[in-house]
């Protein structure tokens, strides 16, 4: 499974909305096969905020472990973001 993070908007802000983002993701990733990988995809993310991300990515991750793996993180807010929640 791919997830688009840009079909959530080119600039996460905000813990709320990375919480309803969450919440809203709940029936799809209800169909995520045991042994399918998850795949979120930042490509055409402007802004990505610890905030946001902490809500979506953090409890993704509590739920999938290594099965979630992060592409297209090359701009330097989502890297930046992501560097603040690997501490």
């Amino acid at each position: 499974m791919t997830i688009e993070v840009k079909k959530f908007g080119t600039t996460l802000v905000s813990r709320p909305a990375g919480k309803e983002a969450w919440l809203a993701f709940q029936p799809v990733l209800g169909e995520v096969a045991e042994n399918e990988e998850i795949v979120v995809d930042f490509i055409g993310v402007a802004v990505l905020t610890p905030s946001w991300a902490d809500e979506f990515l953090t409890p993704l991750r509590e739920r999938y472990g290594n099965k979630v793996n992060l592409i297209h993180t090359d701009n330097a807010s989502v890297q930046a973001t992501l560097a603040i929640l690997a501490k």
